[in-house]
């Protein structure tokens, strides 16, 4: 018996000694929903001990949200392990942390188990301050608006680029809109302007050539009528051979060689990168000035009767009419072109920095709008009067045929005004009815309150009569700036176009209040999602004021 008592002892002994190295707390056993329990593991070991802490994902009913590092404190020849874990529970009630396996030189201790509790959240109106829907805050950007100001920058270069690029185009279009009454005297012109350019004394050599070539080129297409803009250099000095012998011209050998050496010069600048000397081009020039000289001397000259001169006259007017349209024509389509880039480019930076809605809104035109921004008008309308700001002023009326006759019989005096129809992008009623007994009751007014309730379903029924669908009813009380009491009525209904077979979804409010045998209603309609018409009804119920019935 002795030693199993001795043996019981020993044990008990040995499991308290393994135990003791693990020491388990929680920084508070009761928070709220979502706050974190933090679970606290300290091991006593010797510095050649290995422990080893579990990786979790969850410990019971709490999940991990988060696992810290083990720190290490060195005391003496030993060493403390504390790890920490961050446990949560999004449910309320009380929860056990169980014990968890540490392993310490390969062997398995045992953490404490924790009791915890996880209270609910607190919600009293009364004690807590309520507060507005906050208003929508953009994101943040990672990117800034730099790029707004580069795309305005690339809009003012291009438009810039364009602008550059037209009036020079435009120049040039200009110079060559010259009229010339003969060969001679166009070509002379423009062998004068290209001087004007310096374009070989900039460097520009190959352009200078080109221009030249084109000069002698167009001169004898236009002058002895061979296709020389065309033709190469060969093909012309021998279409110029082969002319000179039909039409008779008096072309000496030398002017042939002159022009075929500067056209060959010319060949060998444009193709082959060769670059004359300064004075090789002065002396080329000269060469073509004197060939088309030449050649105009060398062209027999034809004496035309009167009948001939005046039908090339004709001829020449008629033609000169027609080049006149047509420039006139392309003037005006680069205009439009450039009216039209500059639209389209304004438009895109507005989208961009503004949003497709303020284009639209601004550019196109948005009526309800207008209606926000313009002159509101506050009057007083119907008895009981009702003191109402609106954007338009609002036109009297008549209902009494669209209500039923055993209601009417029940009416003293009803008046109504209103702004626009069911099927405009706004629309706004106000009405008040005086009874000589309550609706649908037998007693006198001062002694039975009107039925609000019952006056809404009737103005809804109303509104479905006139081809209402689908419609959504929410009620509400209502309490105007003064204190007076009434109720609300709102929602939606689609409303068919009959003609296109089109639905549009509407959107409603309509005030009701009831005060010493007065009826005053106020409803409003307008276009679902239409954010100008809200801030209209929004202003419109701001400023309801109502007066008691004149008897």
């Amino acid at each position: 018996m002795m030693k199993k008592l001795l043996l019981y002892f020993l044990f008990s002994t040995a499991v308290f000694a393994q135990q003791k190295q693990v020491a388990t707390s929680v920084d508070s056993i009761k928070k709220k929903i979502g706050a974190e329990f933090k679970l606290t593991i300290k091991t006593t070991v010797d510095t050649k001990s290995k422990v080893v802490f579990p990786k979790l994902k969850n410990i019971g009913a709490l999940e991990v949200i988060q696992s810290y590092p083990v720190d290490t404190v060195k005391k003496d020849d030993r060493y403390e392990l504390v790890k920490k874990y961050g446990l949560t529970q999004f449910d309320s009630g009380k929860y056990t942390i169980p014990s968890i396996k540490i392993l310490i030189n390969n062997k398995i201790v045992l953490s404490d188990s924790i009791k915890v509790e996880v209270a609910n959240v607190q919600v009293d109106t009364l004690k807590q301050k309520m507060f507005d829907i906050k208003d929508i805050v953009p994101a943040d950007n990672l990117l800034g608006d730099w790029w707004k100001y580069l795309l305005i920058l690339f809009l003012v270069a291009g438009i810039g680029a364009f602008t550059h690029w037209y009036i020079k185009k435009n120049k040039k279009e200009k110079a060559e809109e010259e009229i010339y009454k003969t060969p001679i005297e166009k070509a002379t012109s423009l062998l004068n302007n290209l001087e004007k350019k310096e374009l070989w004394q900039h460097g520009e050599i190959k352009e200078y050539y080109s221009e030249l070539t084109d000069i002698v080129r167009n001169y004898i297409e236009e002058a002895i009528e061979i296709p020389a803009m065309e033709s190469t250099t060969y093909e012309l000095i021998e279409g110029l051979k082969i002319a000179s012998l039909k039409k008779k011209l008096k072309l000496s050998p030398e002017t042939i060689e002159n022009l075929f050496v500067v056209l060959k010069q010319a060949d060998l600048v444009k193709f082959a990168k060769s670059k004359p000397l300064d004075y090789e081009i002065t002396e080329d020039r000269k060469k073509i000035e004197r060939t088309i000289v030449t050649l105009d001397k060398s062209i027999p000259v034809v004496v035309e009767n009167n009948e001939e001169m005046l039908l090339n006259e004709m001829q020449r007017q008629e033609q000169l009419k027609r080049e006149l349209q047509k420039q006139k024509k392309k003037r005006i389509t680069i205009a439009v072109s450039l009216i039209l880039f500059l639209f389209f480019a304004t438009t895109t930076f507005f989208v961009v920095t503004k949003g497709l809605d303020y284009v639209i809104d601004n550019v196109f035109g948005n009526s309800s709008k207008e209606l926000l921004e313009g002159e509101w008008i506050k009057s007083e309308y119907g008895n009981p009067s009702v003191r109402i700001e609106t954007p338009r002023v609002l036109k009297r009326i008549d209902l009494t045929k669209s209500l039923p006759k055993d209601g009417m019989a029940l009416i003293k005096e009803m008046q109504s005004f209103a702004y626009g129809s069911l099927v405009d992008n706004f629309y706004i009623m106000v009405s008040t009815f005086n009874y000589k007994q309550a609706p649908n009751a037998g007693e006198p007014t001062e002694e039975k309150p009107i039925d609000l309730a019952k006056a809404l379903d009737g103005t809804l029924k109303s509104i479905e009569s006139q081809g209402a669908q689908n419609m959504i009813v929410k009620q509400e009380d209502f309490e105007t700036k003064e204190g007076i009491k009434g109720i609300k009525g709102y929602g939606t209904f689609s409303k068919i176009d009959g003609v296109n077979k089109s639905s549009t979804k509407l959107y409603y409010e309509i005030l009701l209040f009831s005060h010493e045998g007065g009826l005053q209603q106020i409803m409003i309609v307008h276009e679902e999602g239409d954010k100008y018409a809200n801030e209209i009804s929004d202003r419109i119920l701001s400023s309801v004021e109502l007066k008691k019935a004149q008897q």
